[in-house]
């Protein structure tokens, strides 16, 4: 039994070390010196190459080495017979709940506006409405571990928090919508609308001219989920037009996000270079080689992906 890590842009190093401090026990190899392909049973992947998981005969799981799975289901030779589990990182999903904080809180506090007028040397105290927090409506698109954790963080803080999903939600503190009209319902009561969502067919290009028109006029946009969810030439009409205020985008349908693209010089965006958050290796490793030990005694995959669903 041996394990593959293919993350070549994501310190694949980092991660063998620290599985090896987990389980010294474990074959582990690091992609592309994975030796016999018929060795590998389990792989570490981030982003791999369409075609390189279907190379392994005997491969029994992947674990993604991120919050999203879309990059492994997205690979038309995916293998048939190998699970997927996807990690659920403390430290990432602290990290994501503090990118939203910070981006909600930079809106709430009109923060973009306030920037613009120290560029133009300009002191006026009087020209942006302030709020209070609980006139502030923020609705997040996905309650799953990182849009739960983000919102009751919100609520703590006294925003006025809904949520949307695919399948109903019970969460407290948490104004929870589902299905093609919960959608519209939240649309029509956000002043900040933050995208969490996993990218599925179903969530592919939801933040689009149709949605952006259903939220009131002067609505910010926050996306850190998938950079798949924006259609990206709906964004900047919509800026121009007043009908958004500004956006946060920390991910890209193209990454690195080409230097000629017009989202850097745009004063209404905010670009941030898809680090809202990372996976730990520190916390992840333990899990995983956990998993793998469980999959050997012949226990279910942990956090399986459904893969139908795509999450």
């Amino acid at each position: 039994m041996a394990v593959l890590i293919i993350a070549k842009n994501d310190r694949p190093d980092w991660w063998a070390d620290q599985l090896r401090r987990n389980d010294p026990s474990l074959d582990v190899r690091v992609w592309p010196d994975a030796g016999d392909p018929a060795d590998i049973e389990y792989a570490l992947a981030w982003k791999p190459r369409p075609g390189e998981l279907a190379k392994y005969p005997n491969l029994k799981a992947v674990f993604s080495l991120g919050a999203g799975v879309d990059h492994l289901f997205s690979d038309p030779e995916f293998p048939a017979g190998a699970a997927v589990s996807r990690v659920i990182d403390p430290y990432l999903t602290a990290g994501i709940r503090e990118y939203v904080l910070l981006h909600v809180l930079r809106y709430h506090k009109n923060q973009p506006a306030l920037d613009m007028q120290q560029r133009e040397h300009v002191w006026d105290d009087r020209g942006h409405e302030l709020k209070q927090a609980d006139e502030r409506r923020v609705g997040i698109l996905g309650l799953g571990e990182l849009g739960t954790a983000s919102g009751k963080a919100l609520a703590a803080l006294g925003f006025d928090v809904a949520g949307w999903s695919r399948s109903p939600k019970d969460i407290p503190g948490i104004a929870c919508h589902h299905g093609p009209d919960g959608l519209d319902e939240l649309a029509a009561r956000t002043d900040i609308l933050v995208c969490l969502l996993p990218l599925t067919p179903e969530t592919e290009g939801i933040l689009n001219a149709g949605l952006f028109a259903k939220l009131p006029a002067g609505a910010y946009l926050i996306n850190a989920g998938r950079g798949g969810h924006l259609v990206e030439d709906d964004l900047i009409p919509a800026l121009e037009s007043g009908r958004l205020a500004h956006a946060t985008l920390d991910v890209f349908r193209n990454e690195p996000l080409p230097r000629d693209h017009p989202f850097w010089d745009h004063p209404r965006i905010t670009v941030t270079p898809h680090n809202a958050s990372i996976t730990d290796p520190r916390s992840v490793a333990r899990q995983i080689a956990d998993g793998i030990a469980a999959i050997a005694r012949g226990e279910p995959v942990p956090n399986a992906v459904d893969r139908e669903l795509g999450y």
